[in-house]
């Protein structure tokens, strides 16, 4: 007996209206549209994970960048933890977007006053239970 699928009338609606760049079969599967030119493939928004971490007081620690390098290569292979075939390419793509980004972070300028730690952590705590308030 076949299993009865969401409402992908309802998701092809609001893919074709909010989200351009994404397609959505018949079977009620998204995927990217190839057609698609990068201004709408990109919102501009970032995973929650990965934070700002330029032009902070005190400046971003070298463990604070690895580990938004981590949670970069998580997110694009699809991996929290790579089997050991893939270990030794996963761990040597962390080092490169950790030396990268560290790279970046020093030869990134602005004349913005640096921001406290403590007063975006309290404008972030109450954004998510802005978000999440019942």
């Amino acid at each position: 007996m076949r299993r009865a699928s969401p409402d992908s009338g309802a998701l092809r609606t609001f893919a074709a209206t909010a989200l351009p760049s994404v397609v959505v079969s018949h079977f009620g599967s998204a995927y990217r549209n190839p057609d698609a030119t990068p201004s709408l493939v990109y919102s501009g928004r970032m995973c929650r994970n990965i934070r700002t971490l330029h032009n902070f007081d005190p400046p971003a620690s070298e463990s604070e960048v690895e580990a938004a390098a981590l949670q970069y290569v998580r997110k694009i292979s699809g991996f929290t933890k790579p089997s050991r075939a893939n270990e030794e390419a996963f761990n040597a793509a962390v080092q490169a977007v950790t030396a990268a980004s560290l790279d970046l972070l020093g030869r990134l300028t602005t004349s913005a006053a640096p921001k406290n730690r403590e007063v975006e952590a309290a404008k972030a705590r109450a954004r998510s239970a802005q978000r999440y308030a019942a």
